[in-house]
């Protein structure tokens, strides 16, 4: 018994011995919490979600509505045409277009009142986000009931209503009635009060009803027979992973190279006629060829079994994944350069990869994230690379669109390369 209490007794010392691998169990979790706490806690609230109106119908009502979509705090609303503010959803950077009809002004009102055909919203949507599309049809039904509201119940339109629900086949002689008794004592109240407007519609009671009907459309790439293609969310999920396990990958190759270091073997390297950037040159080759395997392997059994396709640019796909590839190996040499041993490094380097899938959007859309903390993750290499392997595959993007991520990528690749075989240190 004593000598399993003291066998014990040094495992749990040799353990707490380790101040760097203590460091990583203990700080890990406490970051990941966090980071997750705020995102989904009680206090925190989605940013300002971008989407677009279109205005087809251009009556003083739909003018309103615009402008109280552009004045909600918790909307980024911009106005312009369906097929640009469309093509701006499929590209990712809105989260839904809403197209206001033609019509719109004069029927809403009359089918406030059930007494008239309701105009139908387009409601276009980027598929991935339904939380964020929930808040948008709430905002919208808010604001076109208001303004529907404020709108028929002004004196003028009052009259009017009254005149068409009376003429209405519609409704029944019972509700006409009533409907006519309350705009009767509408009408007396404004006459006392000498308002001609500001006053608010009454919520609910007497057969009011959604002035509008409202048809979701998911705005997906089409194919070439011009049938939509159903949105597919293994293609994020398989976007993300990939780059995390890709990732990883990256960090046994920097262990690796300091366990050669550790028993003497890039010394004896360095006796052959070879430079520096050479012998460090053909280890980054190597992770990049075996990464972009690996990554292509991936994607084959996302393909086969989990019907992931690549909607984009074929060459655009490709391109991405050589970046990222080439980047993972990058990343792995400059750890390499910076640890000191293969123990501690491991635990570092795992933290701070965790920390750029999080902030690249590997696990959770960083749409969700708050404003502050999705402009910071631009700066972070993993969110280009997720955000580019969803416009290649599903999001069905040109190869345009695969340009700017991959020339981030490649510029953090070479960042890290030149300050990897600078801090390079070849005997332990």
């Amino acid at each position: 018994m004593q000598a399993l209490l003291a066998l014990v007794r040094a495992e749990i010392k040799l353990h707490f011995s380790n101040r760097r691998a203590l460091l990583f169990s203990i700080v890990a979790p406490i970051l990941i919490a966090a980071f997750f706490g705020s995102l989904f806690g009680g206090s925190s609230k989605m940013a300002g979600i971008a989407v677009g109106v279109v205005d087809q119908d251009g009556s003083p009502l739909s003018q309103r509505v615009v402008a109280a979509l552009q004045a909600e705090p918790s909307l980024k609303s911009s106005v312009g045409t369906e097929p640009e503010l469309l093509a701006q959803v499929r590209a990712g950077k809105l989260r839904a277009v809403a197209v206001l009809p033609k019509g719109l002004g004069e029927q809403a009102g009359r089918a406030l009142f059930g007494a008239g055909s309701k105009p139908e919203i387009a409601l276009h949507f980027d598929p991935s986000q339904a939380s964020a599309l929930a808040v948008v049809r709430g905002l919208l039904a808010q604001t076109v009931m208001q303004e529907v509201s404020r709108t028929s119940f002004s004196p003028a339109a009052l009259d009017d209503l009254q005149r068409q629900v009376r003429e209405s086949t519609r409704l029944p002689a019972e509700q006409r009635d009533a409907f006519a008794k309350m705009f009767d004592a509408i009408g007396t109240v404004r006459r006392i009060d000498g308002e001609a407007s500001g006053a608010s519609a009454p919520q609910g009671g007497g057969g009011l009803s959604m002035p509008y009907t409202t048809r979701e459309i998911e705005a997906v790439q089409s194919t070439a027979n011009a049938a939509p293609v159903a949105y597919n969310s293994y293609a994020h999920s398989f976007a993300g992973m990939g780059v995390q396990f890709i990732l990883m990958a990256g960090v046994d190759m920097a262990v690796g190279l300091l366990l050669m270091r550790r028993l003497g073997l890039w010394k004896r390297l360095r006796a052959a006629p070879l430079s520096r950037t050479q012998l460090l040159g053909s280890r980054v080759a190597a992770s990049t060829v075996i990464s972009l395997v690996v990554f292509a392997v991936i994607y084959a059994v996302a393909i086969a079994a989990f019907g992931v396709r690549v909607l984009g640019s074929p060459v655009g796909f490709v391109l991405v994944l050589a970046s990222f590839a080439l980047l993972t190996a990058s990343f792995g040499l400059l750890v390499a350069a910076l640890g000191r041993t293969p123990e501690a490094t491991r635990g570092l380097a795992i933290l701070a990869t965790l920390l750029m899938v999080m902030l690249g959007g590997a696990w959770v859309p960083s749409f969700i994230f708050p404003e502050w903390l999705q402009t910071v993750s631009l700066a972070v290499p993993t969110r280009w690379a997720v955000d580019a392997l969803d416009a290649m595959t599903w999001r069905g993007q040109p190869f345009s669109a695969a340009l700017l991520p991959s020339a981030v990528m490649l510029g953090f690749s070479a960042v890290f390369m030149v300050v990897a075989i600078w801090r390079f240190r070849w005997e332990e």
